[in-house]
């Protein structure tokens, strides 16, 4: 037994290497595709407002003052 040992992994390092195809190294075939994911729910819930009022700062209306428009030149 010891000579056959001997003479197969020179067999093999003549050959050079090879991929194994036998069907135990294969990978399996997947028999169904896996299911896509799912979105996540919304929540549909309306905000109640806070209980203390909303900011209102005394000089929001300066921040967004429009001046007003220039007559074109005719």
């Amino acid at each position: 037994m010891g000579m056959e040992v001997a003479e197969r992994t020179t067999e093999m390092v003549e050959d050079g290497c090879t991929t194994p195809r036998s069907s135990m190294y294969r990978i399996p075939v997947a028999s169904v595709c896996p299911p896509p994911p799912r979105k996540k729910s919304m929540v549909l819930r309306k905000r109640d407002p806070p209980r203390n009022g909303y900011f209102q700062p005394p000089d929001l209306e300066a921040l967004f003052y429009a001046q007003p428009r220039r007559e074109a030149c005719v």
